[in-house]
């Protein structure tokens, strides 16, 4: 009871402002990742089996048949000579993300796709392929049968498909041979970069980790070095990955630039909360034309030489909507949308007037037209 009084009356003495700060309040590891930790892209060649007459034709992927003669070469299978036909292996290039948290021994998801003209890898099983990052050295090994989730069947004149069945994943599917070290284990320091750089949000990030500071550690410990990057050193006797939790838990209230961005393809519009609008005028209006042609059958005289024949009558209709002129102005998101909707505008119309409102000057953002 003496906890939840307390409570209340915290809330009752903050102000509406501070109020609503709170409600946007995130954690710094939903903001920021450590510098170095970062995963690393892994890829492969392999062969799949298994296939039910779904795989490359091996004329037409010489690749393929190159790959399969080399395997068979080292299992002590000579088809040098041989035509083989087969359709039941395909050529395929496998992925994966090793997080930079991987150890040895350790398990990660793989994604494996054609490269040939295999029409499905259903029910196909992945030999063991290498997989090497962009510096060459071998980091995992991968294998297992491929999880497909699109299909395709059809006939002589139909077919069916769904998703793609040239693709698929293997969960767990490789082994980790070897991790990426991590750089902050022996560091004295480690550097917190923002999603999305801005000063202001990198000032409050070191202000929020050294207010935790002086009650954890009697000390503080961080400082921005530019819009992105803020530095915590770490006190003596306390491991990394303790001060990233830590520090990673803290909660802050991120600024962000004032920003309009527009889709036109899709009509969306995204407006963030910081954008404002002077007062302007506004006036939308659309000119609409509509022709309708009616077919009128030309019958010619009795006992003549005519013919029949069909012509056609146009009719042309012009006319243009809009709206009186209204005026737009506040300095929040919330009267933005107001104003936007009370003039009835639809997506397209919206996006029209947004952009000219920011020709007019009256537009106190960045408008981001995608």
């Amino acid at each position: 009871m003496r906890r939840l009084a307390i409570l209340l009356a915290v809330l009752c003495a903050m102000t509406p402002t501070d109020r609503a700060q709170a409600q946007f309040e995130t954690r710094i590891k939903d903001i920021a990742a450590v510098q170095g930790t970062r995963g690393n892209y892994l890829f492969g060649y392999g062969l799949v089996i298994g296939l039910n007459g779904t795989g490359d034709t091996l004329r037409s992927a010489p690749f393929t048949q190159q790959s399969l003669r080399s395997m068979l070469d080292r299992m002590g299978v000579n088809i040098r000579n041989i035509d083989a036909r087969t359709r039941n292996i395909a050529a395929v290039m496998v992925t994966a993300d090793l997080p930079s948290s991987s150890t040895p021994g350790s398990r990660i998801d793989v994604s494996v796709a054609s490269m040939g003209d295999a029409t499905s890898l259903t029910g196909g099983t992945l030999l063991l392929t290498a997989l090497q990052g962009a510096d060459g050295e071998i980091y995992g090994a991968a294998q297992g049968a491929i999880a497909v989730s699109g299909f395709q069947a059809g006939g002589r004149n139909e077919t069916v498909s769904q998703g793609v069945p040239t693709a698929g994943r293997i969960a767990n599917g490789a082994l980790v041979e070897r991790a990426s070290p991590a750089q902050f284990q022996q560091a004295e320091s480690i550097v917190f970069e923002l999603h999305n750089p801005d000063f202001n949000t990198a000032v409050q990030v070191a202000d929020v980790i050294n207010i935790m500071a002086k009650q954890r550690f009697r000390m503080p410990i961080a400082r921005e070095l530019d819009n992105r990057r803020v530095l915590v050193r770490l006190p003596a006797q306390m491991p990394a990955s303790r001060i990233i939790a830590e520090v990673g838990n803290v909660r802050v209230t991120p600024d962000t630039s004032a920003r309009v961005v527009i889709d036109e393809r899709t009509g969306t519009i995204i407006v963030g909360r910081d954008v404002q609008i002077t007062p302007v005028a506004v006036s939308h209006g659309s000119l609409n034309i509509r022709v309708t042609e009616t077919p009128v059958v030309s019958q010619p005289a009795p006992f003549s030489d005519g013919r029949t024949v069909t012509n056609f009558e146009s009719q042309v209709e012009v006319y243009q909507s809009g709206d009186a002129i209204g005026v737009v102005a506040g300095a929040s998101l919330q009267s933005l949308v107001a104003g936007l909707n009370k003039m009835g505008l639809k997506p397209t119309g919206i996006i029209a007037v947004l952009q000219a409102i920011k020709t007019a000057g009256a537009l106190q953002g960045e408008l981001v037209v995608q």
